[in-house]
């Protein structure tokens, strides 16, 4: 164990860029008989990798992009984006998604939930959840954190059935958004991409039938801190290779670490490699520089999110499968 350390994380990125790309190839013309693929770009770095490994697999001219910006998306997502598709030179159409949200009850649902806690709460005010307790060793929680117009910032603890409420409602904005991807990979005839990182899909960052809906999902097995040298590699803009992981889901900024994970993604990456290769805690805790209690934390909280989540993954439950696998 003694050669542990942020080297396990290396990569050849070249050798991978192209292995993945004949890889989208075989699996785009051959498994899905499809003729492109659809890659929704957030203006974050797991979508713009995804983009520019099809675009380097298929071409630009087989590449369909959407930005899809609702009334919470920061202004710099959009920035970005259009860079992006600048840079790779591809078809992109930008759909505004917050009528349809609205129209769904997205925002208003969200807000009942948020007042539940935050009476207050109300035109103005900003607002995004933030998880606690799992690296202490505890159960974990979710805190409303919101800002007023003035200024001044309120932190509650959320009861299990806003919590939820706020999930559920938010959990449109993924949703619709795939449900678009669908319609132009059925309208050109193309394959969805899915565009979660090795972090985001063992430990069930995304949402059933939203972003986690997709025909091809590229960089699965990518740790997040090899997708940022993929990016490089690939010689994205700057400004794209470098934007940190946020959720983009909330109106005040929220990073992932604040709302899922149980340490920045570096760390995090770093943590769920020692933990599939069986690293003591000790050994992880010496190179992150925290104490062993808050690495066996860590652990702990890694197969607590693989069990909760492990429906995430599921295809649906077929109660008379053993006929269905005898008529086969």
């Amino acid at each position: 164990m003694s050669a542990f350390g942020w080297n396990v994380l290396d990569l050849d990125y070249e050798t991978e860029a192209e292995r993945i790309c004949t890889r989208l190839r075989e699996i785009t013309s051959r498994t899905l008989h499809k003729r492109g693929l659809v890659v929704a770009t957030s203006g974050g770095i797991d979508s713009s990798v995804s983009c520019a490994l099809a675009v380097r697999a298929l071409g630009p001219e087989r590449v369909f992009t959407l930005f899809l910006p609702e009334r919470d998306s920061q202004d710099d997502s959009a920035v970005r984006s259009r860079m992006l598709v600048e840079h790779l030179k591809v078809k992109q159409e930008v759909f505004d998604i917050a009528p349809t949200l609205a129209a769904i009850g997205c925002y208003a649902a969200r807000d009942a939930a948020v007042k539940k806690t935050l009476p207050a709460f109300g035109e103005g005010w900003k607002m995004k959840i933030v998880i606690a307790g799992g690296t202490e060793g505890r159960v974990n929680h979710f805190n409303l954190i919101a800002r007023a117009p003035d200024g001044e910032v309120h932190e509650r603890r959320l009861g299990l059935a806003e919590y939820l409420q706020i999930v559920a409602s938010t959990n449109h904005k993924q949703r619709v958004r795939k449900t678009l991807e669908y319609y132009h990979a059925d309208r050109l005839n193309y394959a969805v991409v899915g565009t979660p990182n090795r972090l985001e899909y063992d430990q069930g960052f995304f949402v059933k039938n939203g972003d986690g809906a997709a025909d091809v999902k590229p960089i699965a097995h990518l740790y997040k801190t090899q997708v940022f040298g993929m990016a490089k590699h690939l010689g994205l803009p700057e400004k794209v290779a470098t934007a940190e992981p946020t959720t983009d889901t909330y109106s005040l900024p929220q990073g992932q670490d604040e709302f899922y994970f149980a340490l920045p993604h570096r760390s995090m990456d770093l943590a769920l490699w020692a933990f599939e290769h069986e690293v003591p805690a000790s050994e992880l805790g010496k190179v992150l520089g925290i104490d062993t209690a808050k690495a066996e934390a860590v652990y702990t909280d890694i197969v607590t999110k693989r069990r909760t989540t492990e429906y995430l993954h599921m295809a649906p439950v077929l109660v008379v499968a053993e006929e269905l696998r005898e008529r086969s």
